[in-house]
């Protein structure tokens, strides 16, 4: 979805879209629930392995969403800094990505579209 996305918006195609990190939705949400959603569909969402499953993606989305996120703020100001020292022509430096993570949003759209796939997956193999 992120590339289809990314398509309409710059109306060109970049492959690099497909392991790139952050954007709407979060990827790695929608996986982590879904597998989450499929396993407790499959086993029971009492089982043991659907809590296992949960927690990896509670896991995944807090570090979506949390420690990228921070990542990506820090790289921010370093490329401020970095902007700073170069037009004064002290220092010639590589800019970070700045946009590690994801917002909060992507994250909850990402979550939601993987339990989404997950049940149309069952409707599919039923």
């Amino acid at each position: 979805m992120k590339v289809i996305i990314l398509v309409e918006r710059n109306r060109r195609l970049d492959f690099r879209w497909l392991v790139d990190t952050g954007g709407m939705p979060s990827s790695h949400s929608a996986f982590a629930t879904a597998l989450a959603t499929a396993v407790g569909l499959e086993f029971g969402f009492g089982s043991g392995l659907f809590a296992v499953a949960v927690a990896f993606a509670v896991v995944v989305m807090a570090d979506a969403a949390g420690l990228r996120r921070a990542a990506g703020k820090q790289a921010e100001i370093l490329n401020q800094i970095v902007n700073e020292i170069y037009t004064e022509g002290r220092v010639h430096q590589e800019r970070l990505k700045e946009f590690l993570g994801h917002t909060p949003v992507e994250v909850f759209v990402g979550a939601l579209l993987g339990v989404l796939m997950a049940l149309a997956s069952l409707t599919w193999w039923l």
